[in-house]
């Protein structure tokens, strides 16, 4: 699992490399996220402990019914788990950065 999080974290898309470099170093809010952090079998893309806060950006590879449901089913067990998802799409965070930013900050209030 390691070795695949890493492999994650060098391969990014360009999505999630605009959003890090926005959560990196407490720039948001002073809080403290975490990259392609692992919860058992599923690695999620962004972790913020302090608030159990997990952020999933998502590439037209989730458009599919498949993935979809994957999703859906991913997502449940996380909020089992006690954590808050919250997704975007590569276009929303290329495009309306700032909306998606405002969304974090008022999910960590």
């Amino acid at each position: 699992m390691k070795e695949l999080r890493r492999e994650l974290r060098q391969s990014q898309t360009k999505a999630e490399d605009v959003l890090w470099d926005e959560l990196r170093g407490r720039r948001l809010a002073n809080v403290k996220f975490r990259r392609q952090h692992s919860f058992g079998h599923f690695i999620v893309d962004f972790y913020c402990f302090e608030h159990k806060l997990v952020i999933e950006v998502d590439g037209s590879v989730h458009n599919t019914s498949e993935a979809q449901i994957s999703d859906v089913e991913r997502e449940a067990v996380l909020c089992d788990l006690g954590l808050t998802v919250m997704r975007f799409t590569n276009n929303d965070v290329l495009n309306k950065l700032d909306n998606v930013l405002q969304k974090i900050r008022e999910n960590l209030q």
